[in-house]
């Protein structure tokens, strides 16, 4: 475990703790979750970069070949 200190204005402190927001478990949510939507963003980012460039857009057919593919030599690397 890691320990965060941060230092919040006062009122903002005092609203975060009524909220409830300032327990452990809530903290590693909200922090949680915002990991996940900025990864969500530079996602999009990339694909509207390959839109951008006119990198063609894959069928599911073809998205499901490469998820086969990538499974597959995982297998063959794993054993």
């Amino acid at each position: 475990m890691t320990t965060v200190q941060i230092e919040l204005p006062e009122e903002l402190a005092r609203k975060a703790r009524e909220a409830g927001l300032l327990t452990p478990e809530t903290l590693e949510r909200l922090i949680a979750d915002a990991l996940r939507r900025k990864a969500m963003d530079e996602l999009l980012s990339v694909a509207d970069r390959m839109e951008a460039a006119g990198v063609p857009s894959l069928t599911m057919e073809e998205i499901e070949a490469e998820i086969q593919a990538y499974r597959q030599e995982r297998r063959r690397a794993g054993g």
